[in-house]
């Protein structure tokens, strides 16, 4: 389903991305990651929180592999996991065991996934009118079927191998609050819209003022859908090595982390396309790429720099104590202040416990910029800052000292796009030129999530995989009845 270019100025999402630098000023693409990123709580708190941080750096590279995946967060693991899952199960006898090779720029899982991540909840009905206006119901309805899709599936696999403890999966719901009598109007448009396009709206409970300040102790209205928060770190890493566990008789995988991949270069040989990895060490020929670098996209696709591909955009996170034990804190994710803060308590060992509160947001405070166009995280925004110090006293009063520091506070970059929805697919279906297709044959991209990977990412990687294994095996790609089609890179093309 081609996307009408008109309508896109219409779409104002509410992370604001539609905010463009002025034309005079071309946006240049990507840098690579910082080499000194704030400390984040999911990578940095513990010592034994990233077991894979440096895996494979002193290892000598392959000089070839089959698919060479570039980012291992949740979107590059993801790939790999689904491939090896889908091999196995097929039990497709190829040529040689498929070579699948994971380069990441710094240590596992140091992006937007690992540093700023943690709620594995899929949307309920937000925003559903909008898209169906925008689109069509069908489109509409696939937008909330894909993320119902990814995250039960990520709860299913937890559950499965028993890693529910070791990932910190907690079931507590998550409650949007509306501060405003629009935003609880349009909220209820919606609610009433997707309830009548027959999407599945199980679990969603709507929440007077009184419940809410009853039980929470903030007085606005809101509504809970169901809903999970995690370790995300600890989530791809499990993810990882069960992959690399399982890749039996049909793959084999690698991982190489603080292995910045600084170009990839086409190479025409025999009438078969190859392409040249280059990284800071060496370079491997490779006959499939995957771009799983999100906000990074445009430093090795350029033509992705701009409010037309992909845009960097700093997300700002801080842990922080509340000032009452945990029997006042309930384990709920929460979102608030039209989706600009997000927040969730961490596990306790005893309700007198003050429980450590993650939460992330406040870009609002860094107008007119939003943050977009910003790709280094090694420091924080004073002003943003100062918006997350203020906004858990103002909402829960008496529960959170307003005087208080947080115990970590950091940023991570995610990666917007104008539509806030990803690319997904074939890299050269996003060209229009026949002659810049050609460069790009084979290669895939899955990315621009919008501030809303994690339930997303894991379904979308597992569509490139299909894409990847139907190539490999000369069949055709059959779309997920859960997948929008305005995902799909032949439908997004930017010139």
């Amino acid at each position: 389903m081609p996307v009408n270019p008109q309508i896109l100025g219409k779409l104002e999402h509410s992370q604001k991305v539609l905010e463009t630098p002025p034309s005079e000023h071309p946006t240049p693409p990507a840098q690579l990651p910082s080499r000194n990123p704030t400390r984040s709580f999911w990578i940095d708190s513990s010592p034994d929180a990233n077991p894979l941080a440096g895996e494979g750096s002193q290892d000598p590279l392959p000089s070839e592999a089959d698919v060479c995946i570039i980012g291992a967060g949740i979107t590059g693991v993801g790939v790999a996991y689904h491939l090896i899952e889908l091999l196995n199960k097929a039990s497709i006898s190829l040529e040689h065991p498929l070579r699948i090779v994971i380069l990441e720029a710094r240590d596992f899982c140091s992006g937007a996934t690992g540093r700023n991540g943690g709620h594995l909840t899929p949307a309920a009905f937000l925003e559903f009118s909008q898209r169906q206006a925008l689109f069509d119901t069908v489109e509409a309805i696939k937008s909330y079927e894909l993320e119902e899709h990814t995250a039960s599936l990520l709860v299913k696999i937890i559950e499965d191998n028993g890693w529910t403890s070791d990932i910190d999966l907690i079931e507590g719901g998550h409650i949007n609050i509306l501060f405003t009598d629009k935003e609880e109007k349009d909220a209820h448009k919606d609610y009433d819209m997707a309830r009548q396009a027959r999407l599945n709206l199980d679990g969603v409970e709507w929440l007077p003022q009184e419940k809410v300040e009853a039980e929470y102790g903030a007085p606005y209205p809101g509504f809970r859908e169901p809903g999970h928060n995690v370790w995300p770190l600890k989530l791809v890493t499990r993810l990882y090595q069960h992959a690399q566990a399982h890749a039996g008789q049909y793959a084999s995988l690698s991982l190489h982390t603080r292995t910045p991949v600084t170009a990839v270069t086409h190479e025409t040989a025999n009438n078969s396309s190859t392409y040249t990895v280059v990284t800071n060490r060496s370079s491997i020929s490779c006959s499939r790429v995957i771009h799983a670098t999100n906000a990074y996209a445009s430093h090795l696709l350029p033509f992705l720099a701009g409010p037309a591909g992909i845009i960097p955009t700093r997300g700002q996170v801080m842990a922080t104590r509340a000032s009452v034990g945990a029997d006042q804190i309930k384990t709920t994710g929460w979102s608030g202040n039209e989706g600009f803060a997000y927040w969730f308590p961490r596990p306790v060992t005893h309700d007198t416990e003050k429980p450590l509160i993650i939460i992330g947001g406040g870009r609002e405070a860094a107008e007119p910029s939003y943050e977009l166009y910003v790709d280094n995280d090694s420091q924080t925004h004073p002003l943003v800052g100062h918006a997350l110090r203020e906004f858990l006293p103002s909402v829960f009063e008496g529960k959170y000292d307003p005087d208080s520091e947080p115990e970590m506070e950091w940023t991570g970059i995610m990666g917007y796009t104008k539509m806030g929805d990803p690319f997904v697919g074939p890299v050269a279906d996003l060209l229009v030129t026949n002659s810049e297709k050609d460069l790009y044959k084979k290669q895939y991209i899955a990315a621009g999530y919008s501030g809303h990977g994690m339930p997303r990412a894991f379904g979308c990687a597992e569509v490139v995989a299909q894409m990847i294994l139907a190539e490999i095996t000369n069949t055709e790609w059959k779309e997920p009845d859960w997948f929008p089609q305005r995902y799909l890179t032949w439908n997004r093309r930017v010139e």
